[in-house]
């Protein structure tokens, strides 16, 4: 019968005996046990022992610079002045004296010393100093000699605790480098997060439903001989939940969840990497069924490139990863997912089928999606009744998860500062205008001058917005500056949702954006510097018109232009000739000018309805769309 209390006989599980592990705490004792051991056996090269008649002769003939006496010891310690060490020291090889040679010798008393002191200073007139101490400086020497190196050890430790991102031996620890920092989130300690917390993105959830049914019934897919997908890349731009999502999956099907992201793989110490995918695997068969999320994999998963310039560690580490993905049953149950914002520098090994198979987009949310999202994240937070979410949702196009979810919690910092017990629907617009353009600067200086010109800056825009067709009805104009650095700004927002853009549209829209300019050149005569990101958004659609969406008669269908990192904000890159960029060049300014010449007709034929409206603006510093046009209307009575 198994002894339950013999806690000297247990024998781990697996039936080996645990043996004892080399911890790096062993060589930092052993490194301070020989430090100790070579004060302790340390020669006296550059010191002497003298007998008492020997150094009374010395001391006479003024050859020592200090003298220390220690009283309960009865000795001295005595430095030798440079240039005496000859007298002292004979014919010794100079390089064992040292710049600071001492001596020793063992004085009768402390007493006797004094009477030998004071008659030498007034026969011989010697002028060494003398120090009395009750011990010794064993210690001190010991202190001066190795400090030096005690602190550098410490330093050396300390940096690489910091580096490591531990403390210590603990998990993360420098004395734990090979050791895998992921998150476990257990069923059983932590909240379930499920996809009714995940609104917004009903395809990705479809996709991943199967991940889930087989983690809940794995028989019914064996049965068949069917094989899971042992791995799922999430992909898409950042903020549009693939982390929630993830957990989401582990909490629908009730399993353990290992998080972790890529950059905790990436070790100063070549091969540490490697050793946290194998523990991190290890890990994870233990907990079988459960799922193993890789965030931003991309650390650690970019393209090998072969050269010598390459980072070994980084592909040691993806070499490992790719054994392990291989290696284990996926009929256990480890399902590995990631996630990532560039999708195009992956490995190609790591993409192909057997590790992740499949490839689910999250996208930012639509229409429907963003309303979903603004209602969930509003759960927690009370509300006024009848808030309409589908007016926030149409404002926010093109807003991820994230943003959106910062939306209502500005609306409810709002609310406390304006004394509301409710959030108001006011307070969630002026939220998202936040986010759009920052806070008001109500306290900004700005001339009556100044204010005039912007104003008609932005009647200007609203004017060529609302007497074009297919364009985006104005919804606000204020002349507020705000901390982004507009001085004022309009606000435009479709009724609905739109995925495709006619040619007509975008010339349209950038038409708007060089309204603002015509309305400065035409009614003050001059221009300002208020228009430079009007030019911007108007150049880059421009640009876009004909080097991306084949909108131009000269280029036709003709990709002249690369988007690199699509998900995180798409920078651009020509694809053509010089000559080529040339004639784009010169397409681009002859698109931009001819919607500047439609923005100059609307706003000439409109200049009395652009005095008023601009004058009732300056009064109210900002108007609603609803005033904007009635004011627009009522002038053409």
């Amino acid at each position: 019968m198994e002894n339950k209390n013999d806690i000297f006989n247990k024998t781990p599980k697996g039936g080996k005996p645990k043996m004892f592990r080399f911890n790096l705490y062993w060589m930092y004792g052993l490194i301070f046990i020989m430090l100790v051991a070579l004060y302790m056996t340390n020669d006296s090269s550059g010191t002497k022992e003298l007998g008492w008649t020997e150094f009374q002769k010395l001391a006479q003939e003024n050859v020592f610079d200090k003298m220390t006496v220690y009283n309960k010891k009865n000795l001295v310690e005595a430095t030798v002045k440079n240039g005496k060490t000859e007298q002292v020291f004979g014919n010794m090889d100079v390089s064992k004296i040292g710049v600071s040679p001492k001596v020793y010798v063992k004085i009768p008393s402390a007493d006797k010393f004094s009477d030998f002191y004071d008659k030498a200073v007034a026969d011989s007139h010697i002028d060494t100093q003398v120090r009395f101490e009750e011990g010794d400086d064993a210690i001190w020497n010991f202190l001066v000699s190795f400090g030096p190196i005690i602190l550098l050890i410490g330093v050396w430790m300390f940096l690489m605790r910091r580096m490591s991102g531990g403390t210590g031996a603990g998990p993360g620890g420098v004395f734990s480098v090979g050791k895998a920092k992921a998150q476990l989130f257990d069923k059983d300690n932590d909240r379930k997060v499920t996809f009714k917390d995940v609104a917004g993105l009903a395809e990705a959830k479809q996709e991943v439903e199967e991940i889930v049914s087989f983690l809940k019934s794995p028989e019914k897919y064996t049965e068949l001989g069917g094989k899971i997908p042992k791995g799922a890349l999430l992909v898409g731009p950042p903020g549009t939940g693939k982390t929630l999502l993830a957990k989401a999956v582990a909490g629908e099907a009730d399993v353990p969840f290992f998080s972790l992201s890529g950059s905790d793989f990436v070790e100063m110490f070549v091969g540490m990497g490697a050793s946290k995918v194998r523990d991190l695997f290890n890990q994870a068969k233990q907990k079988a069924p459960c799922i193993i999320f890789i965030d931003e994999i991309d650390a650690i998963g970019q393209k090998r490139t072969g050269s010598a310039m390459g980072n070994s560690e980084r592909e040691q580490t993806l070499n490992q990863l790719l054994t392990e993905m291989d290696g284990f049953d996926g009929r256990k149950g480890v399902v590995i997912l990631a996630a990532t914002n560039r999708p195009e520098t992956l490995d190609k090994a790591l993409l192909r089928p057997g590790r992740f198979d499949r490839r689910i987009p999250v996208e930012l949310p639509d229409l429907k999606g963003r309303e979903a999202i603004l209602k969930v994240h509003a759960e927690n937070v009370k509300m006024e009744g009848g808030i309409d979410f589908g007016t926030i949702a149409r404002a926010t196009s093109g807003a991820s998860g994230a943003e959106l979810a910062n939306i209502i919690n500005e609306a409810a910092l709002r609310a406390v500062r304006m004394g509301h017990n409710r959030v108001k629907q006011e307070d969630l617009m002026e939220s998202v205008e936040v986010i759009l353009a920052g806070y008001q600067r109500k306290g900004a200086v700005i001339s009556p001058e100044e204010k005039k010109i912007i104003a008609y800056h932005e009647v200007g825009h609203a004017l060529v917005a609302a007497k074009q067709k297919n364009s985006a009805p104005v919804q606000k104009i204020t002349i507020i500056p705000r901390t982004s650095g507009a001085l004022g700004y309009t606000l435009q927002v479709d009724e609905g949702e739109k995925s495709l853009m006619s040619k007509e549209e975008l010339f349209n829209k950038i038409a708007t954006f060089t309204g603002g300019r015509v309305a400065e050149e035409l009614k003050f005569g001059s221009i300002t510097t208020g228009a430079s990101n009007d030019i911007e958004q108007a150049t880059r659609l421009a640009r876009g018109m004909i080097t991306r969406f084949g909108m131009s008669e000269e280029f036709g269908m003709v990709a002249l232009e690369t988007i690199n990192n699509q998900y995180l904000g798409g920078d651009t890159s020509l694809a053509c000739s010089n000559e080529t960029a040339t004639k784009i060049d010169a397409a681009v300014v002859a698109v931009v000018k001819q919607a500047h010449e439609k923005a100059v007709g609307i706003i000439r034929e409109n200049m009395h309805k652009l005095d008023e409206i601009a004058q009732f603006l300056l009064e109210k510093e900002t108007i609603t769309g609803e005033e904007f046009m009635e004011i627009l209307n009522r002038t053409e009575e």
